[in-house]
This record gives structure tokens, C-alpha cells and sequence, in this order.
């Protein structure tokens, strides 16, 4: 668990960065040594940002591959400013944004015999997914529960996010779990 003080620290790398991508051009540059230990470590994150509740970037990592200041900072930078779905963050909108910091735990392969196996096997609220098929991937992060609230409805959506049908199925599908711990500087939904 991360504690009060070390999830300021990464609300204040996300701000930081996403401000130093208006100034500079670039993701705030991190020097290990001035962070905490806890925040040292390899770890996977999402940075979610919204304006008045309106999703306004989400981009992440799915597998622990940098420190999580490292991962937090490019993150939040690549949310505002590399989100293909949006337009690049302005100075005007950057006193609006709310932050969302998702931090993963390790992803778990789902074993399923079939389509309703992996249903039941979901849990709703708790559960983010990554689901893999023939080169395709897409995940959703466990607040996409609040929208998407039955299990049926969530994975016919992840798998149209992953590019296939939501009624497709095959026995080849793959499907892992994991859980996040959040860090908010306001009431929003990561997507």
C-alpha cells in the first residue's frame, strides 16, 4: 500500500509533469534518488484525467517495467498530450484537471473452460482486465465497473476496446486479472 504522503508525491509528479509538458515539450524528468523507496520500485500505473468529470486522457502501463515515479510521470505527460482520442492539453485547461492514478498489482492469468466460466469467475468492482486474441488486446481498468456494472456487458465491451466483436468468442481468448490501488486528487472515474 502506498501511504497518504507517498500518494501526494505522486499527484504532485503528475502535475508536475503534465506542466512541464506545457513548458517544455516533455515529461518532467525524474531523479530516483530524491523519492522515497516505496516509489523506487517497478510498478505499473494508469493516469486518468478528467475536466468537470469528463474523461479528458487515460494512458498507462499494464506491466511493471520502470519505477513508479518513472512510470507516473510519463503516464500523466503521454494522457495529456498523446491520448489519440483527445487533443493535446492546454495551459487553459491545465488548472481544471482532476487526477486519477491507478497503480496495477502483478496480472494473473484467468483459467476458463468457456465463455460463462470466465463470467462467473469475474468480480465486479475488483477485477481489471487485460483480454488477449490473435494479436489484438484491450483492458479496463475496475472502475469501468461504475459504467459497465454486469459481467457480461463488461467483457462484451473490453473485447469491441480490443477490436472484436462484442458477442466474439473462441477458445484461444486470453484473459488476466489484476487489482489497483487509487490515488485521487478529486472525485473521478479512471477509464
Amino acid at each position: 500500500m502506498i501511504d497518504h504522503k507517498n500518494q501526494n508525491i505522486l499527484l504532485d509528479i503528475a502535475r508536475a509533469s503534465i506542466s512541464n509538458g506545457l513548458k517544455q515539450g516533455r515529461s518532467l524528468p525524474i531523479r530516483l534518488g530524491d523519492y522515497p523507496s516505496a516509489l523506487q520500485a517497478p510498478r505499473a500505473s494508469f493516469v486518468t484525467l478528467q475536466i468537470n468529470a469528463q474523461l479528458r486522457g487515460c494512458i498507462g502501463s499494464l506491466e511493471a517495467f520502470r519505477p513508479l515515479v518513472e512510470d507516473v510521470a510519463e503516464n500523466a505527460f503521454a494522457a495529456a498530450f498523446r491520448d489519440p482520442r483527445f487533443p493535446p492539453v492546454t495551459e487553459k485547461e491545465f488548472d481544471q484537471l482532476d487526477y486519477h492514478i491507478s497503480i496495477l498489482s502483478p496480472s494473473e492469468p484467468l483459467e476458463f473452460k468457456s465463455e460463462n466460466d470466465l463470467l462467473n469467475k469475474l468480480r465486479p468492482g475488483v477485477d481489471g482486465l487485460v483480454l488477449e486474441e490473435g494479436g489484438r488486446r484491450g483492458t479496463f481498468l475496475p472502475s469501468v465497473w461504475e459504467s459497465l456494472p454486469h459481467p457480461r456487458q463488461f467483457l462484451a465491451q473490453l473485447k469491441v476496446k480490443a477490436g472484436l466483436p462484442a458477442d466474439y468468442w473462441s477458445n484461444s481468448i486470453k484473459v488476466k486479472r489484476y487489482v489497483v490501488e487509487d490515488v485521487n486528487s478529486g472525485s473521478q472515474e479512471g477509464l
